[in-house]
Order: C-alpha cells, then sequence, then structure tokens
C-alpha cells in the first residue's frame, strides 16, 4: 500500500506543478509589453538627445519627449512634467536629481510606496519607483521635512526629489504602468 501512495503523491505533485506551470505562462503571456520590461526600452518615440534648452522656456513640454499619458524626465534640465492626453501639460517643476542617473529611454511605474526611509536616512513619501541601475532604485519621492539636498556624490542614491505638493501630484498621477520618458 504505500508504494501506491506514493505514487499517487508523485502524482498529485505532477499535476500541481503543470497546473502552476500553465498558470504562469497565461500570466506572463497577459502581461502588457511595457510592464514585463522595467528597463527602457528603445522606443523610436523618444529622443534623448533633445530637452528644454532649445531657445523655449524652461516650463514647455520638449520636443521628442514622447507621446500619450507620461512622466518626462529631463536629466540635463531636472525637470519633470506630467503630460495628460493630447500632450496637455498638467504640471511641471524642477527635481533634485540623484547621484545615479537612469539612461535615456522609456520606462514603466514599476512600484510605489507611500511612506519609506530613502538611501540617506531621510524620512520620504510619495514613492514612485520606475527602474534600477547597477543595483541603485531610481524613483521620485519627496522628504517629509521638505527638503531637497544635493546628494553626497560618494553615497549612490537614485532618489529624484521633488517638493512635497510636486510629489502628492506625481504620486496620483504616476501609478503602476505609468510611462516614465527619460531624455537628456
Amino acid at each position: 500500500m504505500a508504494s501506491s501512495s506514493s505514487g499517487f503523491v508523485a502524482g498529485l505533485t505532477a499535476a500541481a506543478l503543470a497546473t502552476v506551470g500553465f498558470l504562469a505562462y497565461q500570466a506572463s503571456a497577459s502581461v502588457p509589453a511595457d510592464l514585463a520590461r522595467p528597463g527602457a526600452s528603445s522606443s523610436p518615440e523618444v529622443s534623448a538627445a533633445e530637452g528644454p534648452r532649445d531657445g523655449r522656456e524652461s516650463g514647455a513640454l520638449p520636443a521628442g519627449s514622447g507621446t500619450g499619458v507620461r512622466v518626462v524626465y529631463s536629466l540635463d534640465d531636472d525637470r519633470v512634467w506630467l503630460v495628460g492626453e493630447g500632450d496637455a501639460v498638467k504640471r511641471t517643476f524642477r527635481v533634485t536629481a540623484g547621484s545615479v542617473d537612469p539612461a535615456p529611454g522609456v520606462y514603466s511605474v514599476t512600484s510605489r510606496s507611500n511612506a519609506v526611509t530613502g538611501t540617506d536616512g531621510t524620512a520620504i513619501e510619495h514613492v514612485v519607483r520606475f527602474t534600477e541601475v547597477e543595483g541603485v532604485t531610481i524613483g521620485f519621492s519627496a522628504a517629509v521635512d521638505g527638503s531637497t539636498p544635493q546628494p553626497d556624490p560618494a553615497v549612490k542614491t537614485g532618489g529624484i526629489r521633488e517638493s512635497r505638493v510636486d510629489g502628492a501630484a506625481m504620486w496620483d498621477f504616476a501609478t503602476i504602468g505609468r510611462t516614465v520618458a527619460v531624455i537628456r
């Protein structure tokens, strides 16, 4: 009887593994392509070379910053645009970059946290993460004390700091899966 019950258990285990494998395949097959890869895409919609330094006022949406509803982040200008339907700028604001920058490209918001402690030990809120560079998580956040100090270049930090008001706007706008276009 022991050998028939061990065969039964082996059969159940095999059936369970097959079911889990099938469900995993179904889940991965139904994930939108832009959520399946947390890294930058090489989308032709965003031009890494262009930014608002082309003679326009700094609040103007840069040419070559993509299409659709998105967050646009300019590395060279330390500025963010929250862009709605029809390329309407809902809000633009200055930010203070961390010591590690993401590569120009198109990303998606991968995770969010309402309140955590930053790499620099500062209490932060409204954390919106969109990529990782060499083990350093990159995302937008606001310091609870409202500070936006320049990062210590000796410490690898990926937090892109914004004011608390701007952080609240980012939190409301940049939900999981929202496009983040990083430009020069």
